[in-house]
């Protein structure tokens, strides 16, 4: 259901095998991906599989930021479809979380915060 890949300081999770994050795909990812988040890490959460994203989805995402900031970690968001950035607008998310285009451009973003 996720893949997690280290490219240097960051850990990049993305999502296989699902398109939605809805009740029945969080209930089966949520834990794997908390799980993922190291203390003071830089998460990279690529969501390019993923065209749609419900109230228990964003949930999902709030609580991984709130595990975030409590591990003194990052989260920043990419690759993220038309569809689901409409959502993500509707419900002034934008301001919440860290939107990157790419993979790259959040690694880029990291490497900037170090040193």
């Amino acid at each position: 259901m996720i893949t997690k890949e280290t490219i240097g300081q960051s850990s990049v999770i993305s999502f296989t095998g699902i398109n939605k994050l809805n009740v029945t795909a969080t209930q089966k990812v949520k834990s794997d991906v908390v799980a993922a988040i190291m203390p003071k890490g830089n998460i990279v959460l690529d969501l390019s599989n993923i065209i749609y994203i419900d109230s228990t989805g964003f949930g999902m995402l709030l609580s991984m930021l709130r595990h975030c900031k409590h591990n003194e970690s990052t989260l920043k968001l990419c690759n993220i479809s038309p569809e689901v950035m409409e959502l993500i607008k509707l419900l002034q998310l934008q301001h919440v979380f860290e939107i990157k285009e790419t993979v790259q451009d959040c690694i880029d973003s990291n490497s900037n915060l170090i040193g």
